[in-house]
């Protein structure tokens, strides 16, 4: 599998219905959780990306253990971020352990860099995401999310799970609030006013608090 080896964030060729994995997660409980149910090849060097799943999508997988160490992980976000080749989709294990870090890293991976975060609960969870993300790759171009425009969009569950993090949200309500507020740039911008009506007073005003934290940068990306 030919890869653009410049500074390691070049497109890399991936058959429809692969997965290019770094090595160091062979023999992974999230590998074997893959194994039968698509391809998967090996290779050295994909710093920072942890998985390939086409010539221009790839996964970066922030365990428990990279939470817990520190920020570190965060450059290998910038690095793809800053990349005009790569759409990174960010995988973040959100564990009774690293919840109270989860936070800082979804603040800074959704709002501070525009970039798709999805939580899991375990390996084994985010090894039947990856196969739900690399059977989207296998669809038509106009019926994939990922290749639908030129510039990276969000796919839907993407959005939702993203939304779904947002304190006193949760999964009853979030998809509600993407209703009437279909990005998180329409979401961030919108007053308690606006949101009483779709969530009640009590979540309208975690939802604003979410967004407005004097810490937080409140020139967020154009996410559609």
């Amino acid at each position: 599998m030919a890869r653009n080896p410049a500074e390691g964030t070049g497109p890399m060729h991936v058959p429809f219905g692969h997965v290019v994995a770094k090595e160091k997660w062979r023999g992974s409980q999230l590998v074997q959780g893959m194994q039968g149910k698509i391809k998967i090849g090996f290779e050295d060097g994909l710093t920072p990306v942890d998985f390939y799943l086409s010539s221009r999508s790839c996964i970066l997988y922030v365990t428990e253990a990279d939470l817990v160490a520190g920020n570190c992980y965060r450059k290998r976000l910038v690095r793809v971020r800053n990349s005009s080749n790569l759409q990174g989709i960010v995988i973040v294990e959100k564990t009774q352990m690293s919840e109270q870090y989860f936070s800082a890293v979804q603040k800074f991976t959704v709002l501070d860099l525009g970039m798709v975060l999805l939580p899991v609960a375990s390996q084994m969870e985010a090894s039947c995401l990856i196969i739900q993300l690399v059977q989207e790759q296998t669809k038509e171009p106009s019926k994939n999310p990922f290749l639908s425009k030129k510039r990276a969009q969000i796919p839907e569950l993407s959005l939702l799970r993203t939304v779904q993090q947002i304190p006193g949200v949760g999964k009853v309500k979030a998809p509600l609030l993407l209703q009437k507020f279909p990005s998180i740039q329409q979401l961030s911008n919108a007053s308690t006013r606006e949101l009483e009506p779709v969530v009640g007073q009590a979540v309208a005003q975690h939802v604003q608090a979410f967004f407005t934290r004097p810490s937080w940068d409140r020139k967020l990306p154009d996410l559609v």
